[in-house]
């Protein structure tokens, strides 16, 4: 759309060609022109966003899952996400809430409730 760097696209151009709509070009238009670059390319995400930061990342997930196939705490027949919770908040530098823990939980298929969370069985062959 810069009329310095030809060919100079129209909003219905734009908005094709990137996969957006035209409103969203217009609106970015002027967020550049009344704003500048800096406000433009700033991203304003809501904490509740799907584009928001995870906070379970690889690692976490790993050490999580490293803690849910573990010995449970004594007194208890099996994890729960509260008792996830708390260990987990003992283990990182930053608690994570339970509703996270239960996402990545249901990411990884990983059910509290199986008799065993250990390490998988085999499986049953015809012959056996």
């Amino acid at each position: 759309m810069d009329a310095n760097h030809p060919p100079v696209k129209t909003y219905k151009q734009c908005a094709s060609d990137h996969g957006i709509s035209e409103p969203t070009i217009t609106n970015v238009v002027r967020k550049f022109v009344n704003e500048g670059l800096d406000a433009t390319i700033k991203l304003k995400r809501s904490i509740n966003s799907d584009n928001a930061q995870r906070k379970v990342d690889g690692r976490v997930e790993a050490k999580l899952l490293e803690v849910a196939c573990g010995p449970v705490p004594k007194g208890h027949s099996r994890w729960t996400l509260r008792l996830l919770e708390a260990q987990m908040k003992i283990i990182l530098d930053e608690p994570i809430s339970r509703e996270a823990i239960r996402r990545t939980l249901k990411k990884t298929n990983f059910d509290l409730t199986a008799a065993t969370t250990g390490a998988s069985q085999r499986k049953k062959t015809q012959n056996s």
